[in-house]
């Protein structure tokens, strides 16, 4: 061990410090320890292993039926009642049949009952996720010929038009229909997001997610929200109007429903106006009511359940045109390998899906486990995720995440483990193998209904904007113009804007970080803001320096324009004149002036006398360094030193300290010189040292 820059005053006396000396281990050594170790197999291995990628292995063989498995069957019975009618109208979002739907949430629940960490989140079908593959889907429909792209009244159009001048060559499958060639677009997008999942989750990337901030989050959600409720609209209103796609989509749709206004089915008008204020006033009752209902009101259910009659009984399809679900057929469908022509085409409309659906899952996960007491780990939930699209992707399943409002209903009704992802699949199995062709006669404009409700949660984000503001602005910009972006662009490049916006946002709060002087808090070893405090006490002829950021290449020059400007001198001007004095000076005198030395004596030739002998910053902000911030402390010790003034680094981390040693601001060994005579551990030895130098020296000038 190597004794350290300095002795601490404790107590009774000095305290000598020792750091303790790193083991050096090349990268050759390091990458066979690590080789060894990863190909090392034995039986505790191999469980450990299979434990780690399959943790309901760990956990079911700890489990305790008398504690959990009524929280746990009640609450996957109340989540399947909720998943079947999400999943029948979320299909209108993603462009696909409502059993697709269904398939994703039977699979997905599943596979992340085997493989997620979270014991209280709820994957499957979300929002967001369906409004962007139903673009995909809408996008490859247009580009295959298959139109006219209209949506509304009566069954889906199967190809009997085209649209020639939107058609690619070669593109529409001979094979393959309508609703077959929608479906095979989802999938190869599932399985291309899903790969990029399980990729992030192997290389250890879970980490990314933490760049898509809170801010960014919300407002995304608030703008893919209104992208969703205008998408909604001509199935409430029961309008025929073209699918705008690209950058004005909801513009566009706003003016198309406008113009064809006139055209609206009065029956849907009706059934909508009537299953909105009842699927809203459920909802008002069970907020209000949460805390004395055991299980929260299935409202949607019973709202689907109570249309299916009256649509049926009444006819409304055939009296008043009113579009419906149509036939929804039982069972499974055999498995199919997606397409790869179409993964290739989709290879970039997945990066946003995988990005969102991992960073949605993996911020649900940990707010899970902070408020119930356990651990996940980020990059096993990549891994799970990214299985719930590549898996169920070879069986007609569309992309999947963890889902806010399914796992807070989950919570509340006694949740325990993912043994109710279980209770949840059995019930969507009940409603695949039997009762999905009941919902025949659902009326479209119900399901938007059920999709609207929905988006509550979302929408009432705009109303955290005004405290966001006071919190923090920047954090408000983004949040505003990520969702401003999805609404008059698209979702893909809201996305895009506010990741771009939440670096830059970073980055500028780095560049440009508070600077202040500080001075000593009355007789104690404490210093502060001498600009926020009163009553403080400064140093006589030390000034206190503190950077509240890192000291990299786009801050050095604002980190000198603020010292310089704190201190009242320019060190590097002043010494340039210092240096140009001294030259006229010995020209003046006849000297030869071959390689011009820096001055080191006469203080008659500094240009103005500086009111400080010692400049102390305070690194305990500083988190790192790069080579220009070790350059700068260089020159800026350079220049002080040709004026007389003394440079020291108070508070520096070990990270610090050895990057100043790697870029010569130090010497090459712990506790030279050198290293003992500019670091110090607190503000307040460096002070103290500083005074003790000055003395030292007036000592030395005073004896000559």
């Amino acid at each position: 061990m190597d004794v350290s820059t300095e002795r601490v005053p404790q107590g009774g006396g000095p305290v000598l410090v020792r750091r303790r000396s790193p083991v050096p281990l090349g990268l050759r050594e390091m990458l066979k320890a690590r080789l060894w170790q990863s190909c090392t197999c034995s039986t505790r291995r191999a469980w450990a292993l299979l434990q780690g990628l399959l943790p309901a292995t760990r956990w079911l063989c700890q489990y305790r039926p008398r504690e959990a498995l009524a929280g746990d069957v009640m609450s996957g019975l109340v989540i399947g009642i909720i998943l079947v009618p999400q999943a029948i109208a979320y299909s209108l979002l993603a462009g696909l049949q409502p059993i697709y739907s269904l398939y994703t949430s039977f699979f997905a629940n599943l596979i992340y009952f085997l493989m997620g960490t979270s014991h209280h989140v709820s994957v499957g079908i979300f929002s967001l996720l369906c409004l962007m593959v139903g673009q995909v889907v809408d996008r490859e429909l247009l580009l295959a010929g298959f139109g006219p792209a209209l949506d509304g009244p009566g069954p889906r159009d199967n190809g009997s038009s085209t649209n020639a001048s939107a058609t690619i060559a070669g593109l529409r499958p001979q094979d393959c229909e309508q609703d077959c060639y929608a479906i095979r677009v989802a999938t190869a997008l599932t399985l291309v997001a899903g790969i990029y999942q399980v990729l992030m989750g192997i290389l250890r990337l879970g980490f990314v997610s933490a760049y898509l901030s809170q801010p960014l989050l919300d407002g995304f959600a608030m703008g893919a929200s209104v992208t969703i409720l205008t998408s909604q609209l001509r199935h409430l209103l029961g309008v025929q109007i073209p699918r705008h796609q690209g950058p004005g989509m909801v513009v566009s749709t706003w003016l198309s429903l406008l113009r064809n206004a006139g055209q609206a089915n009065l029956c849907d008008v009706v059934t909508s106006a009537t299953c909105l204020a009842v699927l809203l006033a459920g909802k008002e009752l069970s907020d209000r009511c949460r805390h004395r209902l055991k299980v929260p009101l299935p409202t949607e259910l019973l709202v689907i359940v109570a249309a299916t009659l009256v649509s049926h009984f009444g006819q409304l399809h055939q009296r008043f045109g009113s579009s419906v679900a149509g036939d929804i057929p039982t069972g499974f469908v055999a498995p199919r390998v997606p397409d790869p022509g179409l993964m290739r085409r989709v290879v970039l409309d997945a990066v946003p899906l995988a990005l969102v659906g991992s960073a949605f899952s993996i911020s649900l996960a940990e707010m899970f486990a902070r408020s119930h007491g356990y651990s996940v780990r980020p990059n096993q939930e990549l891994l799970a995720v990214g299985c719930c699209n590549v898996l169920p992707a070879f069986f007609h399943c569309y992309v999947t995440s963890a889902a806010l409002s399914k796992s807070l209903v989950k919570t509340a009704t006694g949740c325990r483990t993912q043994l109710s992802s279980v209770v949840s699949a059995s019930v969507v199995l009940l409603v695949l193998l039997a009762l999905a062709p009941l919902f025949r006669d659902l009326q479209r404009c119900v399901l938007a209904c059920v999709i609207v409700v929905s988006l509550r949660g979302a929408l009432r984000k705009v109303r955290d904007v005004p405290q966001l503001w006071r919190l923090s602005p920047v954090d408000a910009l983004v949040w505003v113009a990520t969702a401003a972006t999805c609404v008059l662009v698209s979702v893909e490049v809201g996305l895009l804007a506010g990741v771009l916006l939440s670096l830059l946002s970073l980055a500028g709060r780095t560049q440009r970080p508070r600077a202040t002087l500080l001075a000593q808090i009355g007789d104690s070893g404490f210093y502060e803001d001498a600009a926020e405090f009163e009553g403080l006490v400064p140093e006589p002829g030390v000034r206190i320096f503190r950077f509240g950021g890192p000291l990299y290449y786009a801050n050095k020059d604002f980190f000198l324009r603020s010292l310089y400007s704190l201190t009242g001198l320019d060190a590097g001007r002043a010494a340039t004149r210092r240096k140009q004095r001294g030259l006229e000076a010995r020209l003046t005198e006849g000297d030869p002036v071959e390689g011009v030395d820096p001055v080191t004596s006469t203080a008659a030739l500094v240009p103005t006398a500086a009111s400080f002998h010692a400049v102390v910053i305070d690194c305990a902000p500083l988190l790192f360094l790069d080579a220009a911030g070790v350059a700068a402390l260089q020159d800026l010790r350079r220049d002080y030193g040709a004026l007389g003034i003394t440079l020291l680094l108070a508070c520096c981390s070990p990270l610090v300290r050895d990057t100043l040693r790697r870029g010569g601001f130090l010497g090459e060994d712990r506790g030279d010189v050198a290293e003992e005579g500019q670091l110090f551990h607190s503000v307040h030895s460096a002070v103290q040292g500083a005074r003790a130098r000055h003395r030292a020296l007036a000592a030395t000038d005073s004896a000559l």
